[in-house]
């Protein structure tokens, strides 16, 4: 991949780069993307972690610049007083001692401020790579829109919060955020993170891995089979999204069964009917096991069908790594489901569900066409090493 970018940047004819300022330039803010990227990745794991141990509706309150944490004893009972106003305190946690209200405040807080903490280290670095004159306007006009994606998830994550605030509908309902607005929340973040990753990977390598027209034409078959997989890949994590802001993963905690049934009876029970693929807990745990199921076959017919096409090593390699991936995806899906939702299973089965994103698109992007010029310099077949 490393030649190929080598090879795009002596190749300028047809090819519009994203950065100026030569190799330097487009290794700094290659790092500097990468960086925002997984930082964006941790913001979701934190962000599982913090859901899972049910910390988030512990700050009853939002600042879009934040704020200092409780500094002494009388701070800390205030913020507490404010939680033990909440739904969540009068229903679940009743009798809470201030010192598990911290632990739970502590989780939200640096939630919140390590999303304040990614703004800073992406702006800082935009302003300076500005200023040098390495940005195109093109690779500008993108990132302003992240960064205005990634202003506008904190307003989203408050909105999320705030409805987990108010009392739930009937007596017997435990308080929790909106599935909708739990959905738009991570769905938003997975959204930045892609464009983040996407536009590093176009920095750092303008050109795809391609040594031959042979390669190239195997690469395209590729990709017409990995658009629609990504699709299946991403829609089954929105609707995990769905099964967390449902707690569904606390229903039917057996495999392969629900309980002692294929499909339980009350999957259609809610007027209207489309209610119930986002509202109804058996139903939104059962699309997830089919859209789960659906992914691994998909993946796995995926590599069947180019398994003897000519293409990139690169590619080929990252096909098999996508296999392996998915199935570790599903194994910890279904661990995750049999513990009851164990806090460092359900975090590693979030964390599975963007690695596996991230892979198809790196898969993408790889098997992208290349520029013209690129194209017309490649030989037929490409050259064998013994």
């Amino acid at each position: 991949m490393s030649t190929a970018a080598a090879v795009g940047m002596e190749n300028k004819e047809g090819l519009k780069l994203l950065v100026t300022g030569g190799p330097r330039a487009q290794k700094a803010v290659g790092i500097w993307l990468f960086g925002s990227a997984a930082w964006v990745f941790s913001m979701v794991i934190l962000g599982g972690i913090t859901r899972l141990t049910r910390s988030g509706l512990s700050m009853t309150d939002w600042k879009f610049t934040g704020s200092l944490p409780p500094l002494s004893d009388e701070e800390w009972l205030q913020e507490f007083e404010k939680y033990k106003q909440s739904p969540e305190y009068k229903r679940v946690n009743k009798g809470m001692s201030l010192e598990d209200f911290k632990f739970i405040y502590w989780m939200e807080y640096a939630h919140r401020m390590w999303g304040r903490g990614l703004g800073i280290i992406f702006a800082l670095p935009f302003s300076y790579f500005l200023r040098k004159g390495y940005i195109t306007l093109r690779l500008g006009l993108k990132l302003s829109a992240l960064f205005a994606l990634g202003a506008g998830q904190g307003l989203i994550g408050w909105w999320m919060v705030k409805s987990g605030l108010e009392e739930p509908p009937s007596e017997y309902a435990q308080p929790r955020v909106s599935p909708y607005r739990l959905t738009a929340h991570l769905t938003s973040a997975f959204v930045i993170y892609t464009g983040l990753f996407w536009t590093a990977l176009s920095v750092v390598m303008p050109e795809p891995p391609a040594e031959s027209v042979a390669w190239v034409r195997g690469a395209a078959k590729v990709k017409k089979l990995a658009l629609p997989v990504s699709f299946i890949v991403g829609i089954t994590a929105v609707s995990g999204a769905f099964v967390a802001g449902n707690d569904a993963g606390h229903a039917y905690n057996t495999f392969p069964k629900m309980g002692d049934t294929w499909i339980p009876d009350d999957i259609f029970n809610m007027k209207p009917l489309i209610r119930n693929f986002f509202e109804n807990t058996s139903m939104v745990q059962l699309d997830h096991r089919i859209l789960a199921t659906t992914t691994l076959l998909s993946i796995g017919a995926l590599w069947w069908s180019t398994r003897k096409l000519d293409i990139h090593p690169a590619i080929r390699s990252l096909i098999g790594s996508t296999v392996g991936m998915a199935a570790l995806q599903v194994t910890l899906g279904i661990s995750t489901l049999l513990s009851y939702v164990h806090v460092s299973l359900g975090t590693a089965h979030q964390a599975g569900a963007l690695t596996l994103l991230t892979l198809m698109i790196l898969l993408n992007h790889t098997t992208r066409k290349p520029s013209v010029s690129l194209l017309k310099s490649l030989p037929q077949v490409a050259k064998t090493t013994f």
